[in-house]
């Protein structure tokens, strides 16, 4: 297969290499392999990138648990079927998917590039009527549901007919239809649909290495969620990038822990098939799944946010197993303490910090936390690395000039960068796009400083930062030291409305199971950790963080809390 494409590098030709039958769940790709071979030799000229350079898909917890799902069968035999009866030539059309990490969803990041279609892959976590938003921006011919997602989507159409009752909604495809309730007699079945597949379907390129590819939605976490639009060009240059940062061999094997929604994956769909990897996809992220299947299918590589380090330090000791060789484990967000990462590196894990967005097509930025000691790990937590090697420039600049800050650690300014591996703009939004790029640079929203050996340390959120007295003071670092009392599970701070300083922080916290503290507890362990006084916060509150639907939490609730909380205590006269 030859997607993503771009015309800016050596063109040659895909290889296929037979996949190996293992206990644990075999792959069922004879007849995509022969088909792809067919097509890759009648259409040699025509191939760019070694895309599909063979897939080897265990189905390990979905073969196992009965959920009937299969893998490895994809690619174009459903496209074909799609470009034939659905997509009338398939160019340009949007198909929307709602599934987990099953193989099927793997194989559409493949399969519907083929056909010119642009895939989305949606969250999963969605509710009816966000959804419906969603598939209303987008308006997909086509939506393949899992089918646990099945009375989501169903749900979603039904809000949709009374917006547009002339428009139907999009044709659906259901992966392991067996299992789902009633659907709309239309619907086709995801492997009934691969057995009408024609091996002689020839590939159909895009006009142009600029044409989108996909589109990934953002998280809302501040605002309506806007649809990032990845170009065929971005995406084959970053996964190039993904490959170089982490110092990737060929036939790595894949522990799918990062959601392939989520920025198609970080790229790692079309990473492990252009190394000849193995795929190895889990019904649900433990520790003990994960040590599991390192040590029986050897995992090389895994990825997505911290809470994967969480599970893994707090695992029992019957649940770690003795790990072969190192992993490579990518992470993404703010990291726990310094402790929980030593502890981490001890079960024999390389870990890897980045930092990014879906504008940026995920981690644009990399630090590999290998270090063995509390004095090395200073600030790790906050602070980021190289770039991506195919993003031009990363700075951080005065956000009104647009002047580099200087390297002197103490400076504020707004991350920005710019360059290869960027998304193209947002769906039907030239308003946002504008606005994302100003001055010619992505606008990241992130303010840093730079250190004297050029290192960026994140400070804050633009929306997030509080100012007292004149001065920005870091969320990011209140956060990060109440978060190292062992009792505390998560923590958020924001700024609440001070008429003598103008803003104050006032601490949101969670306990872990069985712990007690009080407001005054947590203030005194930041006096005791040497917090200035204008980072110490006035208050503290109790209670569930507020999260959107990808977990991130809801800082601009709890401000509006954290002002009702302060007009309350000003009516009390307090």
């Amino acid at each position: 297969m030859q997607f993503p494409c771009s015309s800016s590098f050596p063109l040659h030709d895909a290889t296929i290499f037979k996949p190996t039958t293992k206990k644990q769940g075999r792959c069922r790709g004879g007849r995509l392999q022969s088909c792809v071979n067919r097509v890759l030799r009648r259409n040699k000229k025509r191939c760019s990138v070694p895309f599909f350079t063979g897939i080897h898909i265990w189905t390990g917890e979905f073969v196992t648990s009965g959920d009937g799902s299969t893998g490895g069968e994809g690619g174009q035999l459903v496209v074909e079927r799609m470009a034939e009866s659905e997509m009338q030539g398939g160019r340009s059309a949007y198909v929307a998917a709602l599934a987990p990490n099953v193989p099927a969803l793997y194989e559409l990041h493949f399969g519907v590039p083929m056909v010119g279609a642009i895939l989305s892959a949606l969250n999963t976590s969605l509710d009816p009527l966000t959804l419906a938003i969603t598939l209303q921006q987008l308006q997909p011919k086509i939506i393949f549901v899992h089918h646990q997602h099945i009375q989501t989507v169903l749900e979603a159409f039904r809000v949709l007919s009374p917006e547009k009752p002339a428009t139907p909604p999009p044709r659906l495809v259901l992966i392991n239809g067996k299992h789902a309730a009633t659907v709309p007699s239309n619907t086709l079945c995801y492997n009934d649909l691969l057995s009408l597949g024609k091996p002689d379907f020839k590939i159909i390129n895009p006009n142009d290495e600029c044409d989108p590819i996909s589109i990934n939605f953002t998280s809302g976490s501040t605002g309506k969620p806007k649809g990032a639009i990845y170009s065929h060009r971005a995406a084959y240059l970053n996964s190039l990038a993904v490959i170089f940062r982490y110092d990737m061999r060929k036939r790595p094997v894949f522990l799918w822990t990062v959601d392939m929604f989520r920025c198609n994956g970080w790229c790692f769909p079309w990473v492990v098939a252009a190394l000849g990897g193995t795929n190895i996809c889990i019904k649900e992220v433990t520790a003990e799944i994960i040590f599991d299947s390192i040590v029986i299918h050897k995992v090389t590589h895994l990825c997505g946010s911290p809470t994967i380090l969480d599970k893994i330090a707090s695992s029992i000791t019957k649940e770690q197993q003795p790990i072969p060789s190192p992993v490579d484990l990518i992470v993404a967000g703010p990291l726990p303490p310094s402790d929980t990462i030593l502890k981490i590196e001890s079960l024999g894990f390389n870990i890897h910090h980045g930092y990014g967005m879906t504008e940026a097509l995920g981690p644009m930025t990399h630090t590999s936390l290998r270090t063995r000691n509390e004095k090395d790990n200073e600030n790790i937590t906050c602070r980021e690395g190289t770039h991506n090697i195919l993003m031009e420039n990363v700075d951080v600049k005065d956000p009104e000039t647009m002047i580099s800050v200087p390297f002197d650690g103490k400076t504020i300014g707004e991350v920005v960068f710019r360059g290869n591996v960027m998304m193209s703009g947002y769906l039907k939004n030239m308003e946002g796009t504008q606005k994302a790029f100003k001055g010619g640079w992505y606008r990241t929203g992130d303010l840093g400083v730079r250190n004297p050996n050029g290192d960026i340390v994140m400070k804050d959120r633009v929306l997030d930062s509080i100012v007292s007295e004149g001065d920005i003071v870091s969320t990011l670092e209140i956060e990060q030291v109440i978060k190292n009392h062992p009792f505390i599970k998560e923590v958020a701070v924001v700024g609440k409305p001070n008429h003598i300083v103008g803003q104050s922080p006032s601490a949101f916290v969670t306990l872990k199971d069985g712990c007690s503290l009080s407001s005054n507890d947590i203030i005194k362990f930041c006096e005791e950790e040497l917090l200035p006084r204008n980072m110490i916060p006035i208050d503290v509150v109790f209670g569930i963080l507020p999260k959107n639907s990808t977990g991130k939490i809801l800082k601009y609730v709890l401000r509006e809390k954290a002002k009702a909380i302060e007009a309350i205590t000003l009516m009390n006269g307090h």
